[in-house]
């Protein structure tokens, strides 16, 4: 029998990951890789353009080296590929909107995660503000909303490319996205299936956002905006609703009305799409997904992640006679019911 104790490497690495995350965010808040996809730089000029001070620069930038966000060369720092791709603000492809959320707003509300485990509240602007709406701080400041739209995108865009690419789109001829936020999702399933025509469902201060991204697309004739409340008003008609990031925000209860709203409004033969980070049915694998649950206990009274079994359970008692599911990219997965 080994005497040898077990490593504490991966306690350690978790434990003090803040501050690699810290790291990153700062970078993505300060343009660290918008600025190095113009072209290399040498430390001085970095510093200089980044506004660092002398004593931590090039701590800082060797830190992202070493956490493989950059690469340096001859003394001069480059992005690396992935960096490139996804971090630059100026790309179509830039995830950063999500970071940048986090940065602003996760990584504060998270440091009470503690205090909601053990009282079951959340702990965001909500709280602050007295209110159990998660998203009335947010909607009240114009500003503050369009980047947490943007950031709904970064999150999003993988897997609204992917349901746009997979769902069988040509027996259909009429979508909904019910919460559009900024619009992606119905975006890229109208960019990729011309004959289809779409609503994108939100509440009415979404509206004006939601409309200068699908017009930045081309796409205005198409996709247009119904304003509305999915607690209060009826889903607009259409073959396929669609919600993406939508059901884990709410309760047991408000999950499945919100189900059998979808129903009530699809055509028959016509299909609901909710796509989340949806935890494997053994709930031990995908961490992604029961972290973002954790997530919804900071920023939602009762929003819960959950299985793609819980889903599809949820789905046939509102009357959905098929169901499935199927992986989109990184943890998110849709679960598809067919009326």
């Amino acid at each position: 029998m080994s005497t040898n104790p077990p490593s504490p490497d991966k306690i350690m690495q978790i434990g003090m990951g803040f501050w690699a995350s810290k790291t990153l965010l700062s970078a993505v808040e300060m343009g660290v890789f918008t600025e190095l996809a113009k072209q290399p730089e040498d430390l001085e000029t970095l510093r200089g353009r980044l506004g660092l001070h002398p004593r931590s620069a090039r701590d800082f930038l060797d830190t992202l080296v070493a956490l493989g966000f950059l690469r340096r060369a001859d003394g001069k720092y480059a992005n690396t590929p992935a960096a490139d791709f996804y971090l630059d603000r100026h790309k179509p492809s830039y995830i950063g909107g999500v970071l940048e959320m986090a940065n602003q707003r996760l990584y504060t509300h998270w440091s009470h995660l503690t205090e909601a485990l053990r009282t079951g509240k959340q702990q965001n602007e909500a709280k602050d503000a007295g209110s159990e709406s998660p998203f009335l701080a947010l909607y009240s400041d114009p500003a503050r909303l369009k980047s947490f739209l943007a950031a709904m995108t970064g999150i999003s865009h993988g897997a609204n490319i992917s349901i746009a690419q997979t769902i069988p789109w040509k027996q259909y001829r009429t979508f909904a996205d019910v919460g559009a936020a900024q619009g992606d999702l119905a975006v890229q399933i109208a960019l990729a299936n011309p004959h289809l025509t779409g609503v994108g469902f939100d509440l009415a201060e979404v509206g004006p956002i939601f409309e200068e991204y699908v017009g930045q697309h081309g796409l205005s004739q198409r996709v247009r905006f119904h304003a509305g409340n999915f607690f209060e008003d009826p889903l607009p008609q259409a073959d396929v609703i669609t919600m993406g990031h939508i059901l884990h925000d709410w309760n047991l209860e408000e999950k499945k009305m919100l189900l059998r709203k979808a129903y009530e409004a699809i055509s028959p033969g016509g299909a609901v799409v909710a796509y989340d980070a949806v935890i494997d049915d053994d709930r031990s694998q995908n961490a992604f997904g029961l972290m973002m649950s954790l997530n919804m206990l900071i920023e939602t009274p009762g929003g819960f992640d959950y299985t793609g079994a819980d889903c599809r359970s949820w789905m046939k008692e509102v009357g959905f006679r098929e169901t499935r599911v199927e992986r989109l990219v990184g943890p998110d997965s849709m679960v598809v019911g067919i009326k």
